[in-house]
């Protein structure tokens, strides 16, 4: 009986998983959002946004409605008295706006204490079915118990067949005024009876649909309806409603307060506050043209889960600017579905709740992201700042998708450097090693430079040996050439390395080692990637390529030249530098020769020609041209004598 062990479980991966990542974060927030909405503080959140909603581009008012009569500056002025005004004066008015043709006349006043009998009588005597007077509803809270107190008009006032309405409303927390009264004897309800209008009582909790700021509706003073004929033009209350209170102007603002002055949904638009009379016109104008706004309820977690759903869809595959701009549209979506509700439906959708959800799920996600991006830079930039330029490291942070990690199939141009002779050296400083430490870093360190500032990767140090390649991990397509630019670099800087080399060893009564290096340059398909154990690892290349390579740095010596290319290399940069073929080799896993070449800046042509003469002549083996022309060779391409004079 046997068997192996399944794939153990890890959690980390199991986490680390972008899809479940989304869906723990989706989960999260649409219960974080669920919770937040049930908070005491956020209703007023919801209702703020129903402030802006419901009075963007707000509704006109309905021709032929209420009108108010002030009782304001100007008439106290006029009028002259104190408050409050002689009833017999409330009764000249009502007199003055029935002869005028009002159909309702509603008294936003209380009239619950006596006064002077005559004064009262006057005003019972002008009252009747078309005249609506106001009451008020108060909530008395103490230890014991709670209780609601209704003061009503005097009684000799509700005989003459005045109705009354309760004018009392009610504030949500932040002190505006928001809900439709629900109960059925309001002030407006009971004016719209008498006025004979339809409306019907709104569900409890509906909103308030405002029209507008202070004195949206047509006001006339109270003092000029006293006098309509001389004051008003004709016409003016015929056939319409008209409702009677305080109107002042002396404490406009919500911060002021004023009597019988609310906030109400415009007042973020102004900071002004609303008269009481106006208040109650609005209320009318919701009952009679069917306008108040019912809040959802249900529908509310659906948008909410459909709106975290929508995050989750936009943010699976990645984040971006992309998902910054999708994300601020879909919540402008929210809101613009909000106000086509609220607008056409007569329903407020709050967009709140699901705009934080998704707002929240979209942030944590791109954070997410971002976390993991800058440990991708880091981690690029950690396991390729021994091997790259800065410049060439920053690339790749910046863009790691240009990186493929792993393994995979490219053409690279390989570079072998070799110290010649190194083994001598090191035999002779072997009781030195210090110095011989020195000697090495001296000369690694300058190579090294030129390497990675024309764009290679150091793959690795081997004793006194650097290899390098380009074309991976970023592109280049010029890479033969900017590995053979490199080459000639490294062999120019070696006259500056050994005069200084030479300078310090006189200076200090040191033996001089003069240095030497050899290159070999091949290009061809390797594989390239990460490559070690899975606790150890480093970006290196392989394949036949990379061993040719590091054949033609050994054969370099032979041909007495410090640098010798590969045919394709070759090939690659015939047109920037002045190549020279050398000789054919036979390379391991081919049956046919191959040529091996060096380079140098520049050459005439001429002294070109002749090396190919040479050349031929070296093939076919005829020494005693390879003499004549190695003589002519060595004088006018020196770089070459070594190469030329053996056959000498």
């Amino acid at each position: 009986m046997g068997g192996g062990d399944g794939p153990s479980f890890s959690p980390r991966r199991f986490f680390a998983s972008r899809g479940i990542q989304v869906v723990i974060l989706a989960a999260f927030f649409f219960a974080a959002a669920a919770f937040i909405t049930r908070l005491p503080g956020w209703p007023l959140m919801d209702y703020r946004a129903f402030d802006y909603l419901s009075t963007v581009w707000a509704e006109p008012l309905a021709e032929g409605g209420v009108i108010i009569v002030a009782i304001d500056e100007p008439s106290l002025a006029e009028i002259n008295m104190q408050w409050p005004w002689p009833r017999s004066l409330h009764a000249r008015l009502i007199t003055q706006l029935r002869a005028a043709g009002t159909r309702v006349i509603g008294l936003d006043i209380i009239f619950s204490e006596p006064s002077a009998p005559s004064e009262d009588e006057a005003l019972a005597a002008a009252l009747g079915s078309d005249v609506v007077l106001a009451g008020d509803e108060t909530l008395v809270t103490s230890d014991q118990a709670d209780q609601f107190i209704r003061v009503m008009p005097l009684q000799m006032f509700s005989d003459r067949q005045a109705p009354t309405g309760i004018a009392s409303v009610g504030l949500h927390r932040d002190g505006v005024l928001r809900e439709m009264p629900d109960y059925s004897d309001g002030f407006a309800a009971v004016v719209a009876m008498a006025a004979g209008v339809e409306g019907g009582l709104p569900e409890p909790g509906s909103l308030i649909q405002v029209f507008g700021g202070p004195r949206t509706y047509p006001t006339v003073s109270y003092y000029q309806a006293l006098d309509p004929a001389n004051f008003l033009p004709p016409g003016t209350f015929e056939d319409r409603i008209a409702i009677v209170g305080l109107s002042l102007q002396n404490a406009p603002s919500i911060d002021n307060g004023g009597a019988d002055a609310f906030a109400t949904s415009y007042t973020v638009h102004n900071g002004k506050l609303t008269a009481g009379a106006e208040i109650q016109a609005t209320i009318l104008d919701n009952l009679r043209l069917k306008r108040s706004i019912a809040e959802a309820s249900g529908p509310m977690k659906q948008l909410l889960l459909t709106s975290v759903v929508a995050a989750a869809l936009l943010v699976w595959k990645g984040t971006g600017w992309r998902t910054v701009a999708l994300g601020a549209l879909v919540i402008v979506v929210l809101f613009v579905a909000s106000y086509v509700s609220l607008r056409f439906g007569r329903v407020f959708l709050s967009p709140m709740a699901s705009s934080l959800a998704f707002a929240g799920m979209a942030a944590a996600q791109a954070t997410l992201d971002y976390a993991q991006e800058r440990k991708n830079r880091r981690q690029i930039t950690r396991a390729f700042s021994q091997y790259l330029a800065p410049a060439l490291v920053d690339q790749l942070a910046r863009d790691p998708s240009r990186l493929k990690l792993g393994g995979e199939t490219r053409e690279l141009s390989i570079l072998f450097c070799d110290v010649r002779g190194f083994t001598t050296i090191a035999e002779q400083l072997k009781d030195d090693p210090q110095h011989l430490t020195m000697l090495i870093n001296r000369l690694l360190t300058p190579l090294s430079d030129i390497v990675l500032s024309h764009g290679g990767t150091i793959d690795k140090y081997i004793g006194d040996c650097l290899m390098a390649f380009w074309n991976a991990p970023l592109d280049d397509p010029s890479h033969a050439v900017h590995a053979v630019s490199a080459a000639l670099d490294m062999l120019e800087s070696m006259q500056a390395l050994n005069d200084d080399l030479q300078a310090e060893a006189e200076a200090t009564g040191r033996t001089y080692y003069p240095l030497a290096i050899g290159i070999g340059i091949n290009t061809g398909e390797c594989v390239v990637g990460n490559m070690g154990s899975t606790s150890r690892f480093d970006y290196s290349a392989l394949g036949d390529a990379v061993n040719l390579a590091a054949r033609l740095e050994g054969a370099s010596k032979a041909y007495g030249v410090p640098l010798l290319l590969g045919e394709r290399t070759a090939r690659a940069v015939g047109e920037t530098f002045a190549v020279f073929e050398l000789d054919r080799i036979r390379v391991k896993g081919k049956t046919e020769e191959v040529p091996v070449s060096t380079a140098l800046r520049e050459t005439p042509d001429a002294v070109r020609d002749v090396h190919e003469q040479f050349l031929q002549a070296r093939y076919r083996g005829d020494i005693a041209l390879q003499r004549a022309l190695a003589q002519r060779l060595m004088r006018d391409l020196p770089a070459l004598s070594a190469y030329h004079g053996q056959v000498l």
